[in-house]
């Protein structure tokens, strides 16, 4: 909360980003051994007991209802992010094919140090996704495989020589300002472009489909830019092709 505090006040806020008016940190549970156990047969005997002895994942609610932010208290992807919109967006990690695996999901999610895992409807109970979820996140770190391969493509804000000043305010911003905060979320913010006075945006993870993101965007990031960038006019969501049928066919 004093992120959120401390954006509200550099921003000259009249409200503060989505996630951060829904944030309550004591929804953050903690699985007990028993409920883990349940997915015992899934392990040969020396991965299981390795497994439990030394990951202990907690689950944190985000905004967005049908996202659930996993922390296996393990890195992750160290200093980056990455989004699978689809099993076939999944071809670079062989975490996320196996978490594709699991009847119910719909997109996942890596942060540095965590895993935003969304399904594909409210209908769904969690009670039933969580077994399956922890046992192939423990299984497969377990395994000592990478969370990712060589060709996974980078989805960051990094500094490019092409970038004027501008661009490369609005990149800092990002990238010391907002994304932290987002993340705390399960969720995140990549830079797409900068045309005529506006930012382009990609919502990510937990963000993606969340009821309030349209709050996110407008009322935190766009005021927190402009207070900063007075190049900047506006900003706007960008969505990958497949996130654009999707949609479309959310609403026909």
């Amino acid at each position: 909360m004093a992120a959120a505090r401390w954006l509200g006040a550099a921003a000259g806020l009249g409200g503060r980003f989505c996630h951060m008016m829904l944030k309550d940190h004591n929804l953050t549970t903690r699985h007990s051994f028993y409920q883990l156990a349940q997915k015992k047969l899934f392990f040969p005997s020396a991965v299981w007991h390795n497994a439990v002895r030394s990951m202990f994942i907690q689950t944190q609610d985000t905004p967005n209802p049908n996202s659930l932010k996993f922390i296996p208290g393990k890195e992750v992807l160290e200093s980056r992010t990455m989004e699978f919109s689809t099993p076939a967006a999944a071809f670079c990690s062989p975490l996320a094919r196996q978490l594709f695996k699991i009847e119910g999901v719909k997109s996942i999610f890596f942060g540095p140090d965590f895993i935003t895992i969304t399904k594909e409807s409210e209908d769904l109970d969690w009670n039933l996704l969580k077994p399956d979820i922890y046992a192939t996140i423990m299984d497969f770190f377990a395994s000592g495989l990478p969370v990712v391969t060589d060709e996974a493509p980078r989805t960051d804000t990094a500094a490019s020589e092409d970038d004027d000043e501008v661009v490369l305010m609005i990149k800092e911003l990002l990238d010391t300002r907002i994304r932290p905060t987002v993340q705390e979320d399960g969720g995140d913010v990549i830079y797409k472009g900068f045309e005529d006075g506006i930012v382009q945006l990609k919502l990510q993870g937990s963000c993606t489909s969340c009821p309030s993101s349209i709050i996110t965007l407008k009322n935190g990031i766009q005021n927190m830019l402009q207070f900063y960038v007075p190049e900047v006019e506006g900003v706007e969501q960008v969505v990958d092709d497949d996130d654009d049928v999707e949609k479309k066919a959310n609403s026909t």
